[in-house]
């Protein structure tokens, strides 16, 4: 459906459905960790045990995003996100009502597919519901909602664990479930039937390569999750197989006729740009989430309560800055606007790289709402210039490697970065490291962070089409129609009936 076709009152709907669905697979992620004392508590478990609460999700829904996306592309993304979205509902009260510890993991683990599908096909409808010029607009309100879903996740979840326990974490999802797949079902614009007579032409579903690359990136991910209790020969052979998987899974992608991700996709510039930015600057960010607690705690001496209102004022300043960040790339173009966006992170990160502890809460806070305010421009700049010129047929699988990216920036980020800034600190435990050396932990660590988005700024400045027209940035290949990266060859006449 083309989508200046769909009328504006019904892309709002529509929207408020995507805006919903964004909303519940952030809380997903961010509302479980906040819940694990109380877990290892009414399961009489050790932390190692309830901690796969958290990971059963983080892993299910790395691994799965971007065949999830594919899957979309193939089977029809509106009907998919309806089952992704039963199935995050229904698991959800499935963990609310789990009586054992190990029923909770694999109900949580269920619910991380779900969100896996909600996550990659959300942005992939945007194309679909809003005409070209709102688009930015559009991404901007699901990057807000994102973000305000990451912030709500601790401070709904530890109001309800005092308040009816535990259990109400999942079984708040129920309700918005419902009114998503309500909103869904009604608003977004019905699936397209595959082309007929395309018969044995007919693209498949890449099984192979979906599984070599979940466990590629499982592994990885397990081994950047684990924490100092996890052995270095477990972390290695982790990080051995997800070379592996991932070495396996390239050559499937190039002898199967139908890959995953089709080649077409991987060869366009604007695409591989997108995905490198995207994953250095989540690394950054993740940086902001494991130093804030031990430089507010711990250099500049707040209390807890203290410390857990300010940390909450990057995502707020995030969710307050999307939307306006989609009518900047609507004005201005997105590549310009993700210019600008990495430019800010850079000049956050610079000040908190070289900031003295004698400024005191305002010389942290300050620049850290800066260096997320460019975080959101970017964000939603470069998921728009990503999707702008991205085929129909194969949105929702950029969208799933957006994810993706953006999972294994967090991911990496959580586990080098946090290193990073132990070894900065001169402690084997943070946590009891002096002020001074986490101070100077601090501006390390952001120093590091500063040249990752300048890095980012140099891939994103080098990547800049130099042409508005999609095809000439190798995003809409003219005659592969079947979406598979088997393009008629020249001089041949033949091409693959579209879809």
């Amino acid at each position: 459906m083309n989508a200046t076709a769909v009328p504006a009152s019904a892309a709002r709907r529509a929207l408020a459905g995507l805006s919903l669905s964004m909303l519940l697979s952030a809380l997903g992620t961010s509302i479980a960790p906040v819940a694990l004392p109380t877990l290892a508590h009414a399961f009489s478990a050790s932390f190692q045990e309830v901690q796969w609460v958290v990971l059963a999700h983080l892993l299910a829904v790395t691994a799965l995003v971007v065949g999830a996306g594919r899957l979309g592309d193939l089977v029809g993304r509106r009907r998919l996100l309806l089952a992704g979205t039963a199935l995050f509902t229904g698991a959800s009260v499935l963990c609310g009502a789990a009586n054992s510890l190990w029923l909770l993991i694999g109900a949580r683990a269920a619910q991380g597919v779900g969100a896996a599908v909600m996550m990659a096909l959300t942005m992939a409808f945007v194309g679909e519901v809003v005409p070209k010029a709102r688009a930015g607009r559009a991404m901007g309100l699901l990057g807000t909602m994102s973000a305000v879903g990451t912030a709500l996740g601790p401070s709904l979840g530890g109001a309800l664990i005092a308040g009816p326990g535990w259990r109400a974490l999942f079984f708040v999802n129920l309700p918005l479930g419902v009114l998503t797949l309500f909103l869904v079902r009604r608003h977004l614009p019905a699936d397209r039937p595959r082309g007929a007579g395309t018969g044995a032409l007919r693209v498949r579903f890449d099984i192979v390569g979906t599984l070599l690359l979940a466990v590629a990136l499982a592994a990885y991910a397990l081994a950047m999750t684990l924490g100092r209790e996890g052995s270095g020969l477990l972390r290695t052979a982790l990080l051995l197989s997800a070379a592996l998987g991932a070495a396996l899974f390239i050559r499937s992608q190039a002898r199967t006729a139908s890959p995953l991700v089709p080649r077409a996709v991987l060869r366009a510039p604007r695409l591989r740009g997108g995905l490198a930015t995207s994953a250095l600057v989540s690394t950054v960010m993740m940086t902001t989430l494991v130093v804030g607690p031990f430089q507010l705690s711990r250099a500049l001496g707040l209390d807890a309560a203290l410390t857990g209102f300010l940390l909450a004022v990057g995502p707020l300043v995030a969710a307050v800055t999307g939307v306006p960040a989609g009518r900047l790339a609507d004005r201005f173009g997105a590549p310009r606007t993700t210019l600008l966006g990495l430019a800010t992170m850079a000049a956050g990160a610079l000040v908190l790289s070289v900031a003295p502890v004698g400024f005191g809460v305002v010389g942290y806070v300050a620049p850290l709402a800066v260096l997320t305010a460019g975080y959101a421009v970017f964000q939603t700049a470069n998921n728009t210039a990503v999707m702008a010129d991205v085929p129909p047929d194969r949105r929702g699988v950029a969208s799933g490697v957006l994810g993706l990216a953006r999972n294994l920036g967090l991911v990496t980020g959580a586990s080098v970065m946090g290193a990073l800034f132990a070894l900065a600190a001169s402690a084997g435990d943070v946590a009891t490291a002096s002020p001074a050396a986490v101070a100077a932990a601090t501006r390390i660590t952001f120093a590091v962070a500063a040249a990752l988005v300048l890095l980012a700024l140099a891939v994103a400045a080098y990547g800049r089409p130099r042409t508005g027209a999609g095809r000439t940035a190798g995003l809409t290949p003219p005659r592969d129609p079947a979406g598979d990266g088997t393009a008629a060859r020249p001089g041949t006449g033949a091409t693959r009936p579209g879809s």
